[in-house]
């Protein structure tokens, strides 16, 4: 790369756009012989400006204003070039212009940065994930509208109480067609995918802090609905006639006994279940949501279910697993299901899961290691969402811990004696 270079920087009036006897002042810069001329966004009188000088003429307060401007202009513009010499970076009248007007890489803007993530994440996060950052980036926008009075922010400019302001704006939201304003999780959902941006901004060196530094997440604690084991009995054995809802109650209780979700259920093939090391008949694939492996041995009425869909003509046109159902029917349907057997609790497909590790696995004394690697989790902390223990198996546990006990303090004390 070069190392040295001719630097010059002057001011002009441009008279000939004069406009009631002013015109406005620019500044040129050239660097290797090849000059760029910014406006300054100054128009003074034409009789003021010294042509010979390249400054205000006189001792008046206005000429005294315009020429400490133009000496502050200069001085930016040096030090500008100082500091491109200084890095050894590429120097160009554009470049030092583009930073002197603020339009550099170092100046990208909210918009821009939501756009460059739209394209980075397209390919790589499930469409669901995807839609959710578009419900973010649409508060974003109307937050900047409607409470900033712009339609966008430099990423330089965000700051600590731009964080506030939004978290503020979402707690008062009320979405269309939902019953009440945003709960305190999904406004914390929202900044939490504002975060991410902003963090990619960082990684690639467009903002030099990270705004979200002294922002801590406030969420509130949900209890996770499960069916317990005699729900879930009374599920299976209810006879629906009814064969809409009696696929509905298999999907249900197929992903009870497998801990596998909808998307994952749906997108299963006969290619999905293969000969484990056990010798049994396992389901391998892969989490549509995070891509991570899901290895799980199938239990008996996992596999009768399979069994019972096998020459299904849904699953011979679909060449599916399973019988295909959109998800929104699916919750619709679950809940016909869950008033026709009786079960007060608010049936949605993803309670299946949680009923999977609670009253299926935990609660018989799967570690929560295992639990977490059949869920196809890849923290334990996630699994422990999930999961809760059972009164019954604390009962169980603190029995087992009694009998111990007991059989320790029947047995008579041996005296250890030097001889």
């Amino acid at each position: 790369m070069r190392t040295k270079h001719t630097f010059s920087t002057m001011f002009w009036q441009q008279t000939t756009r004069a406009v009631n006897n002013e015109a406005g002042i620019y500044l040129r810069i050239t660097v290797d012989g090849k000059r760029l001329n910014v406006s300054l966004k100054r128009r003074i009188p034409i009789d003021l400006w010294d042509a010979k000088s390249k400054k205000a003429k006189g001792a008046s307060a206005k000429a005294k204003q315009i020429n400490q401007y133009l000496d502050e202009v200069k001085n930016k513009v040096f030090q500008i070039y100082q500091e491109l010499k200084y890095r050894d970076q590429l120097i160009t009248a554009q470049i030092i212009k583009a930073k002197f007007t603020g339009e550099d890489e170092q100046s990208k803007t909210l918009l821009e940065l939501m756009a460059y993530h739209s394209k980075k994440i397209e390919n790589s996060l499930a469409a669901g994930s995807i839609r959710n950052f578009g419900v973010t980036e649409n508060y974003i926008k109307k937050f900047m509208v409607e409470h900033k009075k712009t339609k966008d922010v430099y990423l330089k400019q965000l700051d600590f109480q731009f964080l506030i302001d939004f978290e503020n704006y979402l707690s008062n939201v009320w979405p269309v067609g939902h019953p009440r304003a945003m709960s305190q999780n999904t406004t914390m959902k929202h900044l939490q995918r504002l975060r991410k941006m902003i963090t990619l901004a960082y990684h690639l060196e467009w903002i030099d802090r990270d705004p979200f530094v002294r922002w801590k997440p406030v969420y509130e604690k949900k209890v996770r609905d499960y069916l317990s084991e005699t729900e879930l009995a009374q599920l299976e054995d209810f006879d629906f006639n009814n064969d809409r809802l009696d696929r509905v109650r298999d999907l249900f209780i197929f992903s009870c006994y497998t801990g596998i979700s909808y998307i994952d259920i749906m997108n299963l093939t006969r290619d999905n279940v293969v000969k484990g090391l056990d010798g049994g008949n396992w389901i391998i694939t892969r989490r549509q949501k995070t891509k991570s492996s899901v290895k799980v041995p199938l239990l008996e009425k996992a596999e009768n279910i399979i069994q019972k869909y096998e020459s299904h003509p849904m699953t011979e046109i679909s060449s599916s697993l399973l019988p295909l159902i959109t998800n929104e029917k699916l919750n619709v349907y679950l809940k016909e299901v869950a008033s026709h057997v009786g079960i007060r609790k608010n049936l949605t497909f993803h309670m299946a899961r949680h009923t999977f590790a609670t009253t299926v696995t935990l609660s018989n004394g799967v570690p929560i290691e295992t639990v977490s690697k059949l869920l196809g989790h890849t923290k334990i902390a996630t699994t422990q969402i999930y999961a809760r223990v059972l009164e019954t198996k604390v009962s169980k546990d603190m029995e087992f811990l009694k009998e111990k006990l007991k059989r320790k303090s029947s047995q008579p004390e041996k005296l250890s004696r030097k001889i």
